[in-house]
């Protein structure tokens, strides 16, 4: 909290400073409607933007400064183009406008506008009324300083122009707003993908947690029984046995301590268990977008979906799609195509994954999906692990579904073909 309002504070600073830059040089496009003294410009409108920014600080801070620096710049003008004759003089005729824009700042501060950021046309009539009083205050000014009046068809006239200004300021306004509101949705979108494929990672890494633990349960089983068996036999022996099972039964209770631990994360985090079909595929392809740009290739990437879909378990499919998709961007050396296809039929689910990239040799067929095989290398020369084809096989299989690849004239396409019910019912899986 104490870096949020740190960082909004600097930012205010930063928004008053190319205020009180940016407002006298705004006031100098201007026009003289009623008078040689009293003149529009577009200071007034700059001003109401940048204050509709700020969020902490307050308006009178800003406004004082930027209305000095209005004077200030001003008289400087007279000076450097010797459009008065001195100092004091250029000062006297433009004095009248510091009132306005303190007055201006004034007005903001007493209403309060930060409460009504989401209310454009209440901010409209705010602006509008304050620009009005904020005109009337320098017209008053200079009726006591310089005697200079106005009649009341030029008060419509100045009215008119108060309601064009202050609307189009909110509109624009609206427009940063929107542009806001679209950046902060995209930044959230990335870091509910990125959570996601963080959370589908630990759920693999469960499922493999989950093998592991049977495995040990079933490892200990046999030595018990072995070591019953040599008891009779061979004592010694046997005792060696029974230490063994013994630390076996050890490394499951780790793993089981651990295991738990996983799945309380993953349920803790999993703020969205299922999803549409469509954002599914859409976050898959998203993801590996981003990583075929960071691994220098251009990949079109195209998808599409058959059938009647409902929501499936999202760690599941992301951690059985992406595996392919992921290898599908590894398998293209440069540039080339990825698709992904969804159909539904006869109560079960395929998953396509096609590329563009060179096709799989036939020597690698039997052994392709065997944990620990790998024909990627880094530039180093170091094997990759081996495991991510090896997890979808078990997983499908384990499924009840079934995955194949087969070799086609311009790249490769892997099919997975799972019972529906399973990808619903999954998520109680661990």
């Amino acid at each position: 909290m104490t870096f949020h309002l740190s960082s909004l504070i600097k930012k205010d600073i930063y928004i008053i400073i190319l205020m009180i830059v940016t407002v006298p040089l705004a006031g100098e496009l201007k026009f003289y409607p009623f008078n040689e003294t009293f003149r529009i410009g577009f200071g007034a409108p700059t001003m109401f933007f940048f204050l509709l920014l700020l969020q902490k600080v307050p308006f009178i801070i800003p406004g004082f400064f930027t209305a000095a620096a209005v004077i200030f710049f001003r008289v400087t003008i007279d000076l450097v183009t010797g459009n008065m004759e001195n100092m004091v003089l250029s000062f006297q005729h433009h004095f009248p406008a510091f009132f306005f824009y303190f007055t201006y700042a004034c007005l903001f501060q007493l209403v309060d506008v930060k409460r009504f950021r989401n209310w454009s046309l209440l901010i409209g009539l705010i602006g509008l009324l304050t620009e009005l009083v904020s005109n009337g205050t320098e017209l008053l000014i200079e009726y006591f300083l310089l005697k200079s009046t106005i009649s009341f068809a030029e008060v419509i006239e100045m009215v008119k122009i108060a309601f064009v200004r202050c609307f189009i300021v909110v509109s624009f306004f609206n427009m940063v707003k929107l542009y806001e509101a679209q950046s902060r949705e995209k930044h959230i979108r990335e870091q509910n993908g990125h959570m996601l494929m963080l959370i589908s990672n630990l759920y693999e890494e469960a499922v493999y947690l989950k093998k592991t633990l049977k495995n040990a349960e079933t490892v200990t089983k046999e030595s018990y029984d072995l070591y019953r068996a040599l008891k009779e036999i061979d004592n010694g022996m046997s005792q060696r046995v029974l230490r063994m099972a013994g630390e076996i039964h050890e490394i499951k209770k780790d793993n089981q301590r651990i295991f738990a631990g996983l799945s309380k994360l993953i349920t803790n985090e999993s703020y969205k268990d299922y999803m549409s079909v469509a954002e599914l595929i859409q976050l898959i392809i998203h993801i590996n977008e981003k990583y075929s740009y960071s691994l220098g290739k251009h990949i079109v990437f195209t998808y599409s979906i058959k059938g009647n879909h409902s929501n499936y378990h999202v760690y599941t499919v992301l951690s059985l799609i992406n595996n392919l998709a992921a290898n599908a961007v590894e398998a293209i050396a440069e540039s080339g195509t990825v698709h992904v296809e969804l159909l539904e039929h006869d109560e079960m689910v395929e998953f396509n994954v096609y590329n563009s990239g060179s096709v799989i040799p036939e020597k690698y067929k039997k052994v392709i999906f065997e944990p620990g095989f790998t024909s990627k290398y880094d530039e180093r020369g170091n094997p990759s692990t081996g495991i991510g084809l090896a997890y979808v096989k078990e997983a499908v299989t384990n499924f009840g579904g079934d995955i194949v690849f087969e070799n086609q004239k311009d790249g490769v396409l892997f099919s997975i073909k799972l019972p529906t019910h399973q990808l619903i019912l999954c998520g109680f899986l661990l």
